[in-house]
């Protein structure tokens, strides 16, 4: 996983394949092979995303306030 601290972006490289495409999901952008395997995601705007997670401390934490949303 990598940041791109001037252009404030997260990438997180899951396959070596050769990227065929994409599919944009808000701020995700997730590079598909020709398989439509994922290749590579990236977050942008990645200090914000990262930050909505700072309260979360434990699973059970996350969990919870998972259900709560719902």
């Amino acid at each position: 996983m990598q940041y791109d601290i001037e252009a404030n972006i997260m990438s997180w490289e899951i396959a070596k394949d050769p990227i065929d495409g994409c599919l944009e999901l808000g701020s995700f952008i997730i590079h598909l092979s020709k398989a439509k395997k994922p290749v590579l995601i990236e977050i942008l705007n990645a200090s914000k995303f990262t930050g909505q997670f700072s309260g979360v401390k434990e699973i059970k934490n996350f969990k919870k306030q998972i259900a709560e949303t719902n």
